[in-house]
């Protein structure tokens, strides 16, 4: 029956693609190592947050205790992505935290936990394309936890965006396209219609009222006749 339980303080099948050692010595450095990585973090959530949750199974009056927090970072902008590491005195007080705080709620989040290895500098930063985790690259459903949609998500969103604003500027600047400022537009043009327009000479004025009085001295015949 014993093989029916899977034990909590095992790690997990998980290798570091990036640590140059088999999985034989990975197992004899694992059974040593006073390291846990802890994953599945909101991106709120603080240092002093993680130390009282993983205090909880040290032994500090038997000179254990948590030797030190390395946040995970987004390699661009320096700010949280979701993961940490903790660093206890002792392995025994690393795999209780493995047993007992693993699979808890922290900020509302059930954190997992493994046994790793150790920290070595640069592993504090994020190993995704846009800077933090990968995990977070491919993710579809919208975490606002850990910075909302996915960053490919995200990064098509901006893509769309960019082709709508470019769309919207090539049909206002493009052939047929509607110049803003019709008050205006209307004004010049009735000033150019009064400019085309050719002014009478003194002899046209004459001529025409010559024609209004012939006009009129034939009314006045015709109502003599009547």
């Amino acid at each position: 029956m014993a093989h029916v339980v899977t034990p909590l303080d095992q790690p997990s099948s998980y290798k570091d693609s990036q640590a140059r050692v088999d999985r034989q010595k990975q197992n004899e450095l694992l059974a040593k190592s006073s390291t846990l990585y802890v994953g599945n973090l909101s991106f709120y959530t603080t240092e002093e947050q993680i130390y009282e949750l993983f205090s909880k199974c040290t032994t500090p009056e038997e000179g254990g205790g948590i030797k030190r927090i390395i946040m995970g970072l987004d390699r661009n902008t320096r700010t949280p992505c979701g993961f940490c590491f903790v660093e206890y005195y002792t392995h025994a007080e690393a795999m209780a935290c493995l047993r007992y705080v693993s699979g808890s709620k922290l900020d509302e989040r059930i954190i997992r936990c493994d046994i790793d290895l150790g920290y070595r500098e640069g592993r504090q930063f994020g190993r995704g394309k846009s800077g933090g985790q990968v995990r977070d690259e491919h993710r579809a459903d919208y975490d606002p936890g850990r910075g909302g949609w996915g960053a490919q998500a995200q990064r098509l969103e901006i893509e769309r965006r960019r082709e709508v604003e470019e769309r919207y500027a090539d049909a206002q600047e493009g052939p047929g396209a509607v110049a803003g400022g019709g008050g205006e537009w209307k004004e010049a043009e009735g000033a150019v219609e009064t400019t085309l327009k050719r002014g009478r000479s003194p002899d046209e004025e004459g001529d025409r009222r010559g024609e209004a009085r012939a006009r009129l001295e034939e009314t006045d015949h015709d109502a003599e006749r009547m």
